[in-house]
């Protein structure tokens, strides 16, 4: 499972971030920085999922 939800964090940030943490703050904030940027919402998603 962890591999999958690390393929989807690379492929689509939000993605992976909802499917760890759920449709909360954490995956609206990924949504935002994804948008402003495809980096910052892949470095977020990263942070989230694995460095907590």
């Amino acid at each position: 499972m962890a591999i999958l939800i690390l393929i989807a964090t690379i492929l689509l940030p939000p993605l992976g971030v909802a499917a760890k943490h759920g449709l909360g703050g954490t995956t609206l904030l990924n949504v935002v920085l994804t948008l402003l940027g495809f980096i910052p919402g892949l470095i977020h998603g990263l942070y989230v999922n694995y460095a907590r």
